[in-house]
C-alpha cells in the first residue's frame, strides 16, 4: 500500500484535471453515507473531535478521517487528516494520502466546476474575498476552466491579500492581479464573485451584484450565519453542492427560509444534478448564480483518487 504525503499530492495533482475528475464523478453513480462527527469527551466540555466520511463510486472506495483538537499548542496541529483507499473491483487496499492537502485542492476545484458550470464563457474579472489557506488554489482552479484576465483579492488585512497577490501574479501569466480595497466597487465590477471566508455577517450584498455575475460561497458551515444577503439569494439561480449539506449547514439558504422570503423547493439543483444534465444552468447572459458549497466526502476520493493514479502513473 502506497503512502502519499502532502508534497506528492501538490506534485500530482492540477487544474483543470481534478475539476474534470470531479466533474465526471458527480455525472455517474456514487455513493456517500452521512458524515459521523464524534465528540470524544462531551462531558467535559471539550470540543476535541474524531470524524469519519466513507464513500465510494466504481473505481475506488475511500474513507477520509480525521482529527480535531482546538486547544492544541505547537509542535502539534488542531486538524490531522488522512483518506484511505481500496480498489473497487477487490477490496484491495491502495494507498493512504494525506487529507489535508487533497481538502484545499478539491474545494478549490469545486469552485471551479461551479464555475464552468454556471459562469458565463466570457467571464474574465474574478474577485476572491479570503486570503486563507485555499486563496491561490480557487484562483487557479477558476483560471482553468474561464479565460481570466483580471483577479482581485480581498481581505480584511491588506498585508495578506498583497502577498497573495504577489504570489499569483508570477504564476497566472497575461493576468493583472491586484488588491481589492473597495469591496463594493470589486462586487459590482466581478464577472465571477468566490467567498472563502470565516466571517459570520455577510459582505457581498445583493445590490452589489450586476447581471450575468456568478457568485460561490464556501467559507460559512453555519446554519446561522452567511457571507452575502437575503437580497442576493432572492435575484439569483441558487444552487448547492448537496441539498442535504444546504439544509443543513448552509446559512445563505437557511436564513432567508426562516426570514419566510426563500423554500428548499426554490434551490435550482445539486452538484449530481447540474453535472448529469437533468437540472437547467445558466439560461442566458443575465442571470446572477449563486453556488453555496459546504463539502462532500465524495469530492475527497476523487482528489486522493486523482493524486494516486498521477503518482503511480496507473491513470487510464
Amino acid at each position: 500500500m502506497k503512502t502519499i504525503g502532502p508534497e506528492e499530492v501538490h506534485a500530482a495533482l492540477s487544474y483543470p484535471a481534478l475539476v474534470d475528475a470531479l466533474q465526471e464523478t458527480f455525472s455517474g453513480e456514487f455513493n456517500m453515507p452521512p458524515r459521523n462527527v464524534f465528540l470524544l469527551d462531551e462531558q467535559s466540555g471539550s470540543h476535541d473531535a474524531f470524524a469519519v466520511l466513507p464513500s465510494w463510486n466504481t473505481d475506488l472506495i475511500g474513507v477520509k478521517a480525521f482529527t480535531y483538537f482546538p486547544s492544541n499548542s505547537e509542535p502539534y496541529k488542531s486538524l490531522y487528516s488522512k483518506i484511505l483507499l481500496f480498489d473497487r473491483a477487490h477490496g484491495e487496499p491502495l494507498a493512504l494520502v494525506d487529507g489535508t492537502t487533497v481538502t484545499f485542492w478539491r474545494t478549490a476545484g469545486i469552485s471551479g466546476l461551479a464555475t464552468r458550470l454556471l459562469a458565463r464563457k466570457d467571464a474574465e474579472n474574478l474577485l476572491l474575498l479570503g486570503t486563507g489557506n485555499l486563496a491561490k488554489y480557487i484562483i487557479q482552479a477558476n483560471a482553468s476552466v474561464r479565460p481570466l484576465k483580471r483577479v482581485s483579492v480581498w481581505g480584511r488585512t491588506p498585508s495578506n491579500a498583497a502577498q497573495i497577490v504577489d504570489e499569483m501574479s508570477s504564476e497566472l501569466e497575461g493576468v493583472e492581479v491586484t488588491v481589492a480595497t473597495d469591496l463594493e466597487k470589486s462586487c459590482r465590477q466581478a464577472d465571477i464573485i468566490v467567498s472563502a471566508t470565516a466571517s459570520h455577517e455577510p459582505l457581498v450584498m445583493g445590490d452589489w451584484v450586476t447581471e450575468g455575475t456568478h457568485t460561490d460561497f464556501i467559507g460559512n458551515h453555519h446554519a446561522d450565519k452567511r457571507e452575502c444577503d437575503t437580497s442576493l439569494v432572492l435575484k439569483s439561480k441558487v444552487y448547492a453542492d448537496s441539498y442535504a449539506n444546504c439544509f443543513k449547514e448552509a446559512g445563505e439558504i437557511l436564513v432567508p427560509i426562516s426570514e419566510g422570503v426563500f423554500q428548499k423547493d426554490d434551490v435550482v439543483a445539486d452538484l449530481s444534478e447540474m453535472c448529469n444534465g437533468s437540472a437547467p444552468l445558466r439560461q442566458n447572459g443575465d442571470d446572477i448564480t449563486l453556488f453555496k458549497s459546504i463539502g462532500m466526502g465524495i469530492s475527497d476520493l476523487v482528489g486522493a483518487g486523482l493524486a494516486y493514479k498521477v503518482s503511480t502513473g496507473s491513470q487510464d
